[in-house]
């Protein structure tokens, strides 16, 4: 499933920034991975993905040092992961039911969204992602959506998407079944965002930037689960790949 990749052309590079693990099978040390469903939608639309190192050391050499690295590719793909950690967008408080919060992968992911963003390189952003991006833009999250009745892990339902937004667009209607895994959300819309996709509980999912900025699609669900058997999930990798080839 997925266009038919041009075997005569290079594929382009899509920057994947890799998650912390603290094992991996035949691995004697702790790991950097990416999910193998991502990665393979990626290939399906015809990119060639490329896992990138979260080094994070801060300060302004920092954000030099992410854009000069973000330079080689295509396009970036911000994936899904732990939860983001308050204090990033000025909570100094921290809920209970918060996971795998990493500084370091914090201030990585956070640095090649305004970079991505700054550059005008091609951005998707799934789950986590589309925190990065709403916080990396000014905005907040809401810790935890009430409890398991209330969260969407694991949930598919019903997403309503806005007419004539790029989600819909790409998705093929105004109405998609999504695959969730997520306790947080959006509560304050980072500056140049605009919501286009609901929940049924009112959750933003997807996200998408005002006026002529650059290519950004975030969504709160994750297309890669079951992009494979789903062409219209499919299809939201088939694009961003396909303006990562054109720019």
């Amino acid at each position: 499933m997925g266009r038919t990749p041009d075997v005569t052309l290079p594929r382009p590079l899509i920057a994947l920034p890799a998650r912390f693990s603290d094992s991996a099978s035949a691995l004697r040390h702790r790991a950097e991975v990416s999910a193998r469903a991502l990665v393979e939608a990626v290939w399906r639309a015809g990119g060639e993905p490329v896992t990138i190192h979260p080094y994070a050391p801060g300060g302004f050499a920092y954000a030099t040092d992410v854009a000069a690295r973000l330079r080689r590719f295509d396009g970036v793909l911000l994936p899904g992961g732990g939860d983001v950690a308050p204090h990033r967008y000025g909570d100094p408080a921290r809920h209970e039911r918060l996971y795998d919060v990493s500084d370091e992968q914090d201030g990585f992911d956070l640095e090649v969204a305004r970079q991505a963003l700054r550059e005008g390189l091609p951005l998707l952003a799934i789950c986590r992602g589309l925190q990065i991006v709403n916080t990396a833009l000014g905005g907040t999250l809401r810790q935890d959506m009430g409890g398991p009745a209330d969260g969407h892990r694991p949930l598919t339902h019903p997403v309503t998407l806005r007419p004539g937004s790029r989600v819909a667009r790409i998705v093929g209607g105004e109405k998609a079944e999504v695959s969730c895994y997520h306790h947080q959300r959006v509560d304050r819309l980072g500056t140049g965002l605009r919501v286009t996709a609901h929940a049924a509980d009112g959750t933003p999912e997807a996200l998408e930037l005002n006026g002529s900025g650059g290519w950004l699609t975030a969504v709160q669900w994750h297309p890669e689960d079951t992009a494979h058997e789903d062409p219209a999930q499919q299809r939201l990798f088939d694009t961003f790949v396909r303006v990562s080839t054109t720019g």
